[in-house]
């Protein structure tokens, strides 16, 4: 059947440090944006522009769940491939538990030490002083999420429903684009969501979110590829151009209302608030723009991407679930540390250079230990002397 025949492009082997590269930056991007009142998050893209970190994690997470699972679904059978998601599925679900768990324990405690109950409420935990069995069991289900922690939940459940997803598009990778694209509109237009406990719904609605996570997936399946000739067109380049300049001005209009309030009504409530929740299509839109800059402008072989000034960044890609998880938990001491003290600059600036540093070390500790599990390779046997030389040396002798 010709359905059944691979269409997709395989990405070839070897690490992209792009990848690596630009989830370190989404991991720390992260870590700041979820410390409130805090200058150093003006560093981050989501002031200058319509998408963010958020968004770069996903799109790169289906690019590498592709990159990872495609080639060992072919060789080994959609079974095997599968299993080694669902595998993938589980590390994943037990780290968002372990980091759930720790999260709130420590939001609790202290909550209860310096006697601010109003942390329950903002940290969304209230519900474990009113209800803590049912709350806990809904945390279990990824139903219930405090403040913070809803990237890891899309994270598993868009990986846990990959298997079949994979397997389309390895044999018709546009048409499984297209589909993906329909349920985003689809979901925006009848308001599909998860629901959330104790209210309310998903803050990122899987429906539509999985349209980033899928163009991850297309683009490594040979979507850029198939799609170069668009990419460099300098029409592309112009639109693209202007579009970010576009994002950036009504980012901007967004974040100061003085500027805000030079622009008419409906062109400024278009694109403000952000409508992150359901993934805007301007919001999607920005981010592919960016993805067609990086691949025009930073190809996988460019030499920068060895200069030693990106090593702490990459191996933070590299490291990406741990440092992920270590980030949260992070922007929330961060967060108790400002509340808690002056707020000044100087602590800001030591709250985020302080995290970002521990961070790298998580990482680069990891890698280590990585490397320490790997048996070590025996030492090059040194070559035989030829007979002639052999004989030479004896009679020498």
């Amino acid at each position: 059947m010709a359905f059944l025949n691979i269409n997709a492009t395989l990405p070839e082997k070897g690490r992209d440090l792009r990848l690596d590269l630009f989830r370190g930056i989404a991991n720390w991007a992260i870590f700041l944006d979820h410390i409130p009142d805090n200058v150093v998050n003006w560093i981050t893209t989501r002031n200058y522009g319509f998408s963010d970190a958020a968004d770069l994690f996903v799109f790169i997470s289906g690019y590498t769940a592709s990159f990872v699972y495609a080639r060992m679904m072919l060789e080994r059978g959609f079974v095997v491939g599968a299993t080694r998601l669902t595998k993938r599925v589980w590390q994943l679900y037990v780290a968002h538990i372990i980091l759930f768990v720790i999260y709130i324990a420590s939001i609790s405690y202290l909550a209860l030490r310096f006697g601010d109950s109003e942390m329950i409420n903002e940290f969304n935990v209230a519900g474990l002083v009113d209800n803590a069995t049912e709350t806990l069991r809904q945390g279990l289900f990824l139903r219930f999420k405090p403040l913070n922690l809803d990237v890891l939940p899309l994270y598993i459940v868009l990986m846990g429903l990959f298997p079949p997803v994979l397997w389309f598009m390895l044999r018709k990778p546009d048409l499984t684009m297209a589909v993906s694209i329909i349920l985003w509109l689809t979901a925006r237009h009848f308001g599909l969501n998860l629901n959330a406990y104790p209210a309310g719904q998903w803050y990122f609605n899987p429906y539509c979110w999985q349209v980033l996570f899928v163009f991850g997936a297309w683009c490594a399946m040979g979507g850029a590829r198939r799609s170069m000739t668009l990419i460099n067109s300098p029409i592309t380049l112009w639109f693209c151009i202007a579009y970010l300049l576009f994002a950036l001005v009504m980012t901007m209009a967004g974040r100061f209302p003085t500027f805000g309030g030079m622009f008419p009504e409906w062109l400024f409530s278009a694109f403000n608030p952000n409508d992150k929740t359901n993934l805007a299509p301007y919001r999607f839109i920005h981010f592919v723009v960016i993805v067609i800059m990086v691949i025009r402008f930073v190809p996988k072989e460019w030499p920068g991407l060895e200069w030693k000034i990106f090593d702490p960044v990459i191996v933070c890609g590299q490291q990406s679930l741990a440092v992920f998880c270590v980030g949260v938990f992070l922007s929330f001491v961060g967060h108790f540390e400002l509340s808690m003290s002056s707020g000044s600059l100087f602590a800001q600036l030591f709250v985020s250079i302080a995290g970002i540093a521990i961070m790298t070390t998580v990482a680069y500790y990891i890698s280590w230990s990585k490397r320490q599990d790997k048996p070590l390779k025996p030492p090059p046997a040194k070559p035989a002397a030829p007979p002639a030389a052999t004989k030479a040396a004896e009679k020498a002798a």
